[in-house]
């Protein structure tokens, strides 16, 4: 079996030749994987953009199975860029970036959707970062990065708000409605007779407001300006439900890539928002702690699939809080 130099040897006097390749961006030394697994033997590594089948490629660009009796093996990278920071502007734009209102500090630009009516792309995050907590206008400029970050009114624009879901806070609770006379009888008559079942539904407290998402869209001003892929993370197609114990991963503005653990899935959570509001959750899940303040609007990702799982848009030194992803969609009408 050769050795490292040899293959190393190999590797640099066919380096220009792989080099010139179409749709080659590299090439190394390192194991040959199989069928996902990772084998004992050393062989020249040609890295591509795409993989894309021999039979679909001229000849002249596909990687022979050898090179001077030496095992070759093709892996796919995507395209090698340098990497700018999370809170920087991005044109065009990946999501995991700063993004945000023109009125906010900076939340995290989770993905990019599609429309279920119309198809056209849209910008993903939550309410919070793109509506402002409810308190925005269909057409109001989204800012990448968003303001905190530097993000200025116009020159930074990259979208205006198309749709919200509208969070209900606790102190939006309507009051209960007054005791009717008839109503004061039927209580009377229960607790006369004993019967604490109808007693215990007459007297029942109003259940609060609740909430299943914290999630907006945006439309690009231009859609050559996004990026339909995740920093860090690259292309995510298709969705899964959350799972205890699921291994997943975030890309977001403040924490950049992060990794965790599913802990509680079907939660009630009340959240604290901006001015000392309040608002109550239900059908949220929860990770380890994965997220600081800024990584609202985050795409999670499952580590085996790379499919979407959730969006981020709460959480502590604790933990972190999703919604689920098939949730976030259907509310706003998108897909992923």
């Amino acid at each position: 079996m050769p050795g490292l130099k040899e293959i190393q040897k190999a590797k640099n006097a066919y380096r220009e030749v792989i080099l010139a390749m179409p749709n080659v961006v590299g090439i190394g030394a390192g194991y040959k994987v199989v069928g996902n697994q990772k084998t004992e033997h050393l062989c020249i590594i040609t890295l591509v953009k795409e993989k894309i089948p021999a039979s679909e490629l001229p000849p002249s660009g596909r990687v022979p199975p050898r090179i001077n009796d030496i095992l070759t093996d093709v892996v796919e990278v995507g395209e090698l860029r340098a990497l700018q920071d999370h809170q920087t502007r991005w044109r065009p734009s990946p999501a995991g970036v700063s993004i945000g209102h023109y009125q906010i500090t900076a939340g995290t630009l989770g993905c990019i959707v599609r429309d279920r009516a119309s198809g056209a792309a849209l910008i993903l995050s939550n309410n919070h970062v793109l509506a402002n907590s409810n308190d925005a206008n269909e057409g109001d400029p989204i800012l990448q990065p968003g303001p905190a970050d530097g993000g200025q009114n116009p020159q930074d624009a990259l979208a205006t708000l198309t749709r919200f879901i509208p969070i209900h806070f606790t102190d939006e609770q309507p009051p209960e409605p007054p005791t009717s006379c008839l109503t004061q009888i039927a209580i009377g008559i229960a607790q006369f007779f004993g019967l604490k079942k109808w007693l215990a539904s007459l007297q029942a407290p109003q259940q609060p407001l609740t909430n299943l998402v914290d999630a907006a869209v945006a439309r690009p001003m231009n859609e050559n300006d996004l990026l339909d892929e995740v920093l860090e993370i690259g292309h995510v197609e298709g969705v899964l439900p959350p799972e205890l114990g699921m291994n997943v991963r975030k890309s977001g503005r403040t924490t950049g890539l992060t990794t965790g653990t599913i802990t509680v899935i079907d939660t009630t959570v009340t959240v604290g928002y901006v001015g000392s509001r309040l608002a109550r959750f239900d059908n949220q899940f929860l990770t380890t702690p994965m997220s600081e303040g800024g990584d609202s609007g985050s795409l999670l990702v499952d580590d085996v699939a790379r499919k979407a799982v959730g969006l981020l848009f709460a959480g502590s030194d604790k933990t972190t809080v999703f919604s689920p992803i098939q949730a976030v969609l259907d509310a706003l009408e998108v897909m992923l």
